[in-house]
């Protein structure tokens, strides 16, 4: 037998669980069952149209021009995807991925050592943990608690009818209640005291994957100090951040002024990646103090790379990962960008960093450089279709659960019920019984026994059917 040794970096077993191998053989056994795991708009009748970003394309798909960060072309893309919606990064703060997941692993190898620590969400996306082991780093959680939403009015009780859930469906609202939430997941920000010594990334996911909680401007607040207090990199996982449902929180990227929240950062340079050196002189730029304090919060890192950095920022880095995977529901072809903010001082010596581990790989081809920019020019409407339907399943599913079973998503494309039994047990009678196949808890490590997660993006009508089976366990 040959002589060798897997990576310790790997799980030391790498068959699949018991439990998962059982509920492959119930899916084999219930070949018609309604897949409320459903993670691709593609499989729910919401692809994309890639014709028209194909054609205008094209003649960009045999070219290839080696940039550590991404073609200028497909930076600026992102850079105004964020304009678009109220945001402000040059093309000079952005650095193109093949993923959200490569984008993770460069900033790991950029800023940690092996056996640091990486701060991550409990519950929370087990990729994340996978990939810092791959790295030899260590995850250490903090948490999200369930807490009453005390602005919510008292709700219904008990369950509702398939009639009324697919009148809830079809938009009768004499027939469908929609009750007010009562609870909803918060950050425990006092739970981050127990960081370990060696942590260098906090991890924040927003919209949060699975239980659609937003970070509110309290949070970030209380989250950014404590990267400051104790030296820490700040990582925000947004590939969910076009389809939150509540005006009572925003992307998060609206907080890094001090400003209120919900205020448009706008540049007075118009087209903020050609900004000249002169402008940010002052020579060029008269207007109200507010215009003028705009100027200000742009500076030239070098080499006329001008970049927004304002003058009352975090003193911590902040890096915001996203992708066409989500925002135009397109992860085939695999393009991803982390958007980063850094203290000035910090900021040329941070992007050189990031620079050099990318020049590494080069891993984002021409094909999906060439895409990003039409298709995200596209991306508001897209978002607009499937946010359309989230928020429908939404209520659909709210309707049929009361809040402190089913707590109220601000955003995202999950949702999480508890029902009060064995996670594995329940998983598989749903299966079996009511042939709906949900994800148990306990893959997202919940602390408490019976919750399962379910995805918003089911067509509406198999997803109102599906709720209700769910409910007939009950």
């Amino acid at each position: 037998m040959a002589k060798f040794k897997l990576s310790n970096r790997l799980p030391k077993d790498l068959t699949p669980s018991p439990f998962f191998a059982e509920l492959e053989k119930a899916k084999k056994e219930c070949p018609d069952f309604i897949d409320m795991t459903m993670s691709s708009p593609v499989r729910v009748g919401l692809p994309v149209e890639l014709d028209s970003a194909v054609d205008a394309g094209r003649e960009k798909f045999g070219h290839w021009s080696p940039d550590a960060s991404g073609w200028r072309e497909a930076r600026e893309a992102v850079s105004l995807y964020y304009k678009d919606r109220g945001g402000v990064f040059t093309s000079n703060q952005v650095i193109v991925t093949a993923s959200t997941s490569e984008a993770y692993s460069v900033l790991f190898k950029t800023f940690c050592d092996p056996g640091d620590v990486i701060l991550t969400p409990m519950p929370g996306y087990p990729l994340l943990d996978t990939l810092a082991q791959l790295e030899h780093l260590e995850c250490a959680p903090y948490f999200l608690k369930l807490v009453r939403d005390r602005g919510s009015r008292p709700e219904a009780r008990g369950l509702k009818s398939l009639a009324q859930l697919r009148a809830s469906v079809n938009g009768d609202k004499a027939s469908a209640q929609k009750p007010a939430a009562e609870f909803r997941f918060v950050i425990d920000t006092d739970s981050l005291l127990a960081a370990p010594e060696r942590s260098r990334i906090l991890l924040l996911v927003s919209p949060h994957n699975p239980t659609g909680h937003i970070v509110s401007l309290a949070e970030w607040k209380e989250i950014v100090a404590f990267c400051e207090e104790n030296n820490l990199v700040l990582v925000v996982d947004e590939v969910f951040g076009d389809y939150g449902f509540s005006d009572e929180v925003k992307r998060s990227w609206q907080y890094l002024r001090s400003e209120a929240p919900g205020s448009r950062l706008e540049s007075p340079f118009g087209d903020h990646d050609h900004v000249s050196t002169e402008a940010l002189s002052g020579q060029s730029v008269r207007g109200t103090r507010n215009e003028e304090q705009n100027a200000a919060d742009y500076f030239d890192c070098g080499g006329n790379d001008v970049v927004y950095a304002p003058v009352d920022g975090p003193k911590c880095p902040i890096f915001w990962l996203n992708g066409l995977s989500k925002a135009v529901g397109a992860p085939q072809l695999k393009f991803g960008w982390m958007a980063f903010y850094a203290p000035r001082e910090r900021f040329e010596e941070i992007r050189a960093a990031l620079e050099f581990v990318e020049d590494a790989y080069l891993s984002t081809s021409s094909c999906a450089q060439a895409l990003a920019t039409p298709l995200l020019a596209r991306a508001a409407e897209y978002e607009s279709q499937v946010t359309a339907r989230l928020k429908q399943n939404w209520e659909t599913l709210r309707s049929a659960f009361p809040s402190k079973y089913c707590p109220k998503v601000l955003g995202g494309w999950y949702a999480v019920v508890h029902l009060g039994e064995d996670d594995e047990e329940l998983t598989l009678r749903l299966l079996r019984e009511k042939h709906v196949l949900v994800q148990p808890g306990f893959f997202f490590d919940f602390e408490e026994d019976g919750w399962v997660v379910i995805s918003l993006l089911q067509e509406p009508a198999k997803f109102a059917e599906a709720v209700q089976r769910m409910a007939e366990l009950l």
